[in-house]
């Protein structure tokens, strides 16, 4: 099978792939969509087993972009990069500048920031050699960390849910999940506590979990408990794929809203949700309060303004929500209708020319 005959690059303009032998870099830089402008996604750092691994990933992670900067209303396109590897092992500056150059040879049709694996840190040594990268330290003048913004928009569009199914937002003496509270999960955590909900925790990385518990007092369960696990919410804030047709028949849970991109395994997925009556908030809707803080950097970074648009999220999510019960589809095809809508409505303005 050829390099370009994979079913996934079906809808992708550009896959690029970047190598440096002095620092053992290996990259792949997927761009699905320009139609709105620039692609704009993070640089997964992420030791995966094969390159046939990595590029599914970046593929799906790309395609998931360009939707979610669509329905959050961002002037921007979709597209992900993925280095290949432990970052703990084999990051140094040699290996991040050399990859901020293969962002550079791109001429700005890919603009890059922190993802799994990569930090502010990371963005900056890569600014060194191009200045299509955003999600700077706030020292540099950017956002800083998104996290907490990410976590916040993931919060909003929570409240958002509850008052689909409960009447109302207040989540006090509700019950909630956390799959991953490495980053996003750990402010994610801290806001659930603060509103009164009872919060359960897992993680690969232990130290995370101590940390977590420690600061807020949430419960410790393990990664086999996650899924059988009675709650109200349940929110995979880890990588994604963990709802399939294996995993959703498991799931003792009312409603799934979670920061992981591509939580779905395949769109069937968000069907077999339906049948079962559970309430899947579409990841890229949800999730997107980091996108959205990120992009504010690219016309002057104002932290107000930011946090304000990420709590948009909120009526956002709500309208989803009233659209797909209204037409009867679920939240996911409900999302990804109204992404496709903005995209034809406003990527056609490229084709008038302007001086």
């Amino acid at each position: 099978m050829g390099v370009f005959s994979s079913a996934d690059l079906i809808g992708h303009t550009h896959v690029l792939y970047g190598a440096d032998d002095a620092s053992g870099l290996r990259a792949i830089i997927a761009i699905h969509s320009t139609a709105l402008g620039p692609a704009l996604g993070g640089t997964r750092f992420y030791p995966y087993e094969s390159d046939a691994e990595a590029l599914s990933d970046v593929l799906r992670l790309s395609r998931g972009m360009t939707l979610k900067n669509a329905v959050a209303g961002l002037d921007l396109g979709g597209g992900k990069a993925v280095i290949i590897g432990d970052p703990r092992q084999i990051k140094t500056e040699r290996l991040l500048r050399a990859y901020g150059r293969i962002i550079d040879s791109l001429g700005g049709l890919f603009v890059t920031a922190e993802d799994v694996g990569t930090t502010t840190v990371d963005m900056a040594i890569i600014r060194r050699e191009t200045k299509w990268v955003a999600g700077q330290a706030a020292i540099e003048g950017g956002s800083g960390d998104p996290s907490p913004l990410t976590a916040l928009g993931l919060f909003s569009s929570l409240q958002a849910v509850a008052e689909h199914l409960w009447g109302k937002p207040d989540l006090r003496d509700k019950s909630v999940a956390i799959q991953g509270v490495g980053k996003v999960g750990y402010h994610y955590a801290k806001l659930l506590t603060e509103a009164g909900a009872r919060v359960f925790v897992t993680d690969v990385w232990q130290p995370a979990v101590d940390r977590v518990v420690a600061d807020f007092g949430v419960e410790p369960i393990s990664g086999d408990q996650l899924l059988t696990l009675e709650v109200d919410i349940l929110s995979p804030c880890a990588l994604g794929a963990v709802l399939d047709e294996e995993t959703i028949p498991q799931l003792n849970c009312k409603a799934i809203v979670g920061s992981a991109n591509n939580q779905l395994a395949s769109d069937k997925d968000a069907e077999r949700l339906d049948d079962r009556g559970i309430l899947y908030a579409p990841d890229f809707v949800v999730n997107a309060g980091g996108v959205i803080n990120v992009a504010e950097e690219l016309r002057g970074y104002q932290g107000e303004r930011a946090e304000a648009r990420v709590r948009e999220l909120q009526s956002r999510t709500k309208e989803i929500l009233a659209v797909a019960a209204e037409r009867q589809v679920t939240p996911h095809d409900a999302a990804v209708e109204l992404a496709l809508q903005r995209i034809q409505e406003i990527g056609g303005l490229g084709l008038i020319r302007r001086p």
